[in-house]
């Protein structure tokens, strides 16, 4: 079996690839619901629900490399946050608007795990990248 595009086995290198882009889908939904957070809308259907990303594991049979691979991006079950507020514009006949339910703090710590993770896979690239430069050394020596 071939890597996820089926034209050569999948490298650690791909697996890093996978693994990076897997974070920055992550980083990216947590700075969409962040800048929604404050958000209301007139409804509870209108209102903004964070996005949550959803991922898969990919192995190669042929390398044993397991990777990652987005699957999604969804909208989460989190309910929206009913404020009375009358003089808003966009509110509904009780005079009630709906807002975001994000959670910042919650949004917050996931860029920061993300961003973290993200340098953990920068860091054993290098390692492996420096590992691969240093045996092909040894074998013209």
């Amino acid at each position: 079996m071939s890597s996820a595009n089926g034209s050569h086995p999948m490298t650690l290198f791909d697996a890093a690839a996978n693994a990076m882009s897997a974070q920055l889908v992550r980083m990216n939904a947590a700075t969409s619901n962040l800048a929604n957070a404050g958000t209301v809308a007139g409804s509870a259907a209108g209102a903004y629900r964070p996005l949550r990303p959803v991922f898969a594991t990919v192995l190669d049979s042929t390398t044993g490399i397991a990777s990652v691979k987005v699957q999604g991006v969804y909208q989460s079950g989190a309910a929206p946050v009913r404020n009375h507020d009358p003089d808003n514009p966009m509110a509904d006949a009780n005079g009630d608007v709906w807002g975001s339910g994000v959670d910042e703090n919650a949004e917050m710590l996931e860029i920061t795990d993300a961003s973290r993770e993200y340098q953990n896979v920068v860091e054993a690239m290098q390692t492996a990248k420096q590992l691969t430069l240093d045996t092909m050394r040894m074998k013209t020596s």
